[in-house]
């Protein structure tokens, strides 16, 4: 393996995971005191997603055929130019205008990453490798809420978006400098072309694990949502103590990637994906019934506890995919579709939801997602470990 190639790649998503850390978990209450209502702050969740999910299709194809450094250095310095004009912004509209261009950044940064990582993993190493790479992904997105938290209550807003901007420019000044030409990646020397969506989207294991992180993610829209709403409405939460609450459910996902990840390439992926999106389940589900900071903080542990066993399995499974179909960038583009699916709906849903009976209640539309997700998952994977060894 690569190693200049991933440490690259680790820091690089780290400083943008983190840049989006410092603000997101903010923008709820910012939102909120603008003016916006409920469904207003699902479509500011929601239009990142969105514009994510048109275009992730189109660059992850891109990126297979033309190369993952082009793509990811664009997107990079893209995303400094959005956080300069969040500072700005005053109005909810231009707060939905301006998440709906960071979606289509962030379309050429993650899942082009993941590509690129997937293609310099070696076999039966996919688990921990992935896993191993999404602790920069979560460790960002553990420290960005504590940080962007404190950074606000002591300069304000303005300063998180300033900072989440700085980080971004980072990133892009990595991948341009250290990642080596694009002729030199592996997808340009192969020789093997990628296969068509039309036939990629006929694999039921694609669509399975599509399902999963729809389900997955559309939980974590809710989650990021309306748990500082929640805090900050219901409780009169600080926002530095919702920045630790939205911390720590992402940090104990991300501690757990590795060690779930190598547990994955050990023994049954279904099964951790299974007990994974159970807990995810329960965990929802208990925000119904918190009881102020500590009874938020176990909920959120849950939900950490649930993404860090399955994610790693459902990322191994991933990366099998694409090296058996020669189509990495299109499987991660895929898969990162379900992804920003997930976290368009579940905002729109909380929104709806919370404006048309109340704002707990939405947790429990995220609970029966989920419940249903795992379900689905485990009826369409039947057989995979046949046909990865076949």
């Amino acid at each position: 393996m690569n190693r200049k190639v991933f440490s690259t790649l680790f820091l690089a998503v780290f400083a943008v995971t983190l840049g989006v850390g410092l603000v997101v978990p903010l923008l709820p209450v910012y939102a909120y005191e603008l003016g916006a209502s409920g469904l207003y702050i699902g479509f500011i969740f929601g239009a990142f997603s969105l514009s994510r999910t048109l275009f992730l299709p189109f660059f992850g194809r891109l990126s297979d055929l033309k190369g993952r450094k082009p793509f990811l250095t664009i997107g990079l310095l893209a995303y400094f130019l959005v956080s300069i004009a969040y500072v700005w912004s005053r109005d909810v509209n231009l707060f939905i205008t301006i998440r709906f261009v960071q979606g289509i950044a962030s379309a050429m940064i993650l899942p082009v990453a993941q590509a690129y990582v997937g293609e310099i993993t070696p076999k039966h190493k996919e688990g921990f490798m992935m896993g191993l790479f999404n602790v920069s992904l979560y460790a960002g997105l553990s420290i960005g809420p504590l940080v962007g938290g404190m950074v606000k209550d002591t300069f304000g807003i303005q300063t998180s978006f300033l900072s989440m901007g700085v980080v971004s420019l980072v990133g892009f000044l990595l991948c341009l400098i250290f990642l080596p030409p694009r002729t030199y990646e592996k997808l340009l020397t192969s020789g093997k072309p990628p296969l068509r969506y039309r036939i990629l989207v006929r694999n039921r294991y694609i669509g399975a694990l599509f399902i999963f992180r729809f389900a997955y993610t559309s939980c974590i829209g809710l989650v990021w949502a309306f748990l500082p709403l929640l805090a900050h409405a219901e409780f009169k939460l600080s926002s530095s103590a919702i920045g630790v609450l939205v911390m720590l459910g992402v940090l104990i996902s991300g501690v757990l990637q590795p060690p779930m990840g190598l547990l994955a390439d050990r023994f049954n992926k279904r099964a951790l994906i299974a007990v994974g999106g159970l807990v995810t389940a329960g965990a929802v589900f208990s925000f119904i019934h918190a009881q102020g900071f500590w009874g938020l903080f176990v909920a959120n542990t849950l939900f950490g506890l649930g993404g860090g066993i399955s994610v790693p399995a459902v990322m191994a499974m991933t990366v099998i995919i694409g090296r058996r179909t020669d189509s990495m960038g299109s499987v991660m583009a895929l898969l990162t579709t379900g992804h920003s699916l997930g976290m368009f709906a579940g905002p729109i849903l909380g929104g709806i939801i919370t404006d048309t009976f109340q704002l707990s209640l939405a947790f429990m539309g995220g609970t029966v997602v989920m419940l249903t997700g795992v379900a689905v998952t485990l009826l369409l994977t039947s057989g995979f470990r046949a046909w990865e060894e076949a």
